[in-house]
């Protein structure tokens, strides 16, 4: 599959993964940051986010797949692999299927075990918003006030509304929420067992319950060159400290 990209700068290729309901220009800042640094960054839209094309197949299996073919599509030697959330294990799965590709990876705040699905308050909330009623976006956010009481959950969400027919006011999500809602429970399965030599950075938000002591110590059995890192902040770390997070990625790529 042909996944949607936003490009910055020029050198070394850098590639970023968004995390569930997210979408590349959610990495916009970053991107441009270490673009100037002398990376050639593609944040990229994972399948059913974003711009990227929709389809029923969704799991890491033919997420990996289609990193895979982008790398290969743009000619890609010894890219950076950046991933958080779902980004993240796509990330892993990537290096347990196709080793030895990537020069360095960057884990934020995922663990390669398995999750029991913990996002049905969120997907209440965007079930609950029926395009065939709901013609604004602030119609939209009050529906998602039923549901979501966290502002930046509201706002990073409804950042992927968009006009699906402007003609006739009809709006809709950028996800894939169908199919979203159909192989939920796939993106909480745990990445398979490998050992990897290339150098990993892991990132955890320290008001986040995403990785436990004993994820680090699963990180190190797999990640035989592995350095973890916190930055006081919650699951979204990269959005809540973006300078502590940019430098932390720039310390370690360079």
């Amino acid at each position: 599959m042909k996944l949607a990209y936003r490009e910055f700068g020029q050198g070394q290729p850098l590639i970023i993964l968004h995390g569930l309901f997210g979408q590349s220009d959610n990495w916009n800042t970053l991107a441009k940051l270490l673009g100037e640094q002398g990376f050639n960054v593609f944040a990229v839209d994972q399948r059913n986010h974003g711009l990227s094309p929709q389809s029923e197949d969704w799991n890491y299996e033919v997420m990996a797949a289609d990193l895979k073919e982008f790398i290969d599509e743009h000619s890609l030697k010894d890219p950076i692999l950046l991933g958080h959330s779902m980004g993240g294990k796509t990330v892993m799965f990537f290096e347990f299927k196709f080793p030895n590709i990537a020069s360095k990876i960057i884990i934020a705040d995922i663990s390669p075990r398995a999750y029991e699905p913990h996002h049905q308050q969120v997907l209440s909330a965007l079930n609950a918003v029926d395009f065939s009623i709901i013609k604004t976006r602030k119609e939209a956010e009050a529906k998602l006030n039923e549901h979501i009481k966290d502002f930046g959950t509201k706002q990073f969400l409804l950042k992927n509304i968009y006009w699906k027919d402007a003609e006739n006011n009809i709006m809709d999500w950028r996800f894939n929420l169908k199919v979203i809602n159909k192989n939920y429970n796939n993106i909480g399965l745990a990445v398979p067992e490998f050992k990897s030599n290339t150098p990993c950075l892991v990132i955890k938000g320290t008001k986040s319950n995403y990785i436990t002591d004993k994820d680090l110590n699963d990180f190190k059995a797999r990640f035989l060159n592995c350095s973890i890192t916190s930055i006081e902040a919650g699951h979204w770390v990269h959005a809540e400290k973006p300078k502590e997070f940019f430098e932390v990625v720039l310390n370690f790529i360079r």
